[in-house]
C-alpha cells in the first residue's frame, strides 16, 4: 500500500508493529502518536484491532483517516457506541469485486469470499455519510511489478500478534 501511495503523496511515512522488511517499526495502537501530526492516516489495520486503529487515527490525522477494511466491520454495536455513533465515516466505499489478500505476499491466483470496503473520515466533509461502490478494477490497475515484490518470510509472520 504504501509503494503506491507514494506515487501520489510528496511524502509517505510506512510503518508496522514488526519487522516485514518495509517501513520503521512503529506500534500504531501502542506507542505514542502527536495529535494532529499527519495529514492523513490510511491503513489496512488488522482487523482485531481495527477499532483501535481507528480511534487512534482519527485523533492523529489533521485531514482524515482511510482503512481498507471487511464489510463486517460496520457490524457490531461497541464499534458503533466507539466510533461511529459519534465520529460516522463520511465514505463506505464497497469493492464490487472480490479483493483477495493473502498474509505476507501477493497472489496473483488468490480468491476469497470476504468482502472489503474503504472507510474514509475527513474533517472538512458536513452531511451524511456517503455510500458508494469502487468499480471493478483489479485487472486495470494490476502491474507485473507489484508481484516482484519481495516476499516476507512466514517464521515473522507467525509472531506477529504474539503480545
Amino acid at each position: 500500500m504504501s509503494k503506491v501511495l507514494k506515487e501520489y503523496f510528496r511524502q509517505v511515512r510506512s510503518s508496522d508493529a514488526h519487522n516485514y522488511g518495509y517501513g520503521e517499526i512503529f506500534d500504531f495502537v501502542v506507542d505514542a502518536s502527536e495529535p494532529n501530526s499527519v495529514d492523513w492516516v490510511i491503513t489496512n489495520p488488522p482487523f482485531r484491532f481495527a477499532e483501535e486503529f481507528v480511534l487512534r487515527a482519527l485523533s492523529v490525522a489533521r485531514v482524515g483517516v482511510a482503512i481498507l477494511a471487511r464489510s463486517v466491520f460496520l457490524e457490531s454495536v461497541g464499534r458503533y457506541n466507539a466510533i461511529f455513533e459519534s465520529s460516522p465515516p463520511t465514505k463506505f466505499a464497497q469493492f464490487s469485486e472480490r479483493v483477495p489478500m493473502v498474509r505476507g505476499r501477493l497472489d496473483k491466483k488468490a480468491s476469497t469470499a470476504t468482502g472489503y470496503a474503504w472507510l474514509v473520515w475527513e474533517r472538512a466533509a458536513v452531511g451524511l455519510p456517503q455510500l458508494m461502490w469502487v468499480p471493478p478494477c483489479r485487472k486495470l490497475l494490476e502491474r507485473p511489478e507489484d508481484y516482484s515484490f519481495p516476499l516476507i518470510d512466514e517464521s515473522v509472520l507467525t509472531n506477529r500478534f504474539v503480545l
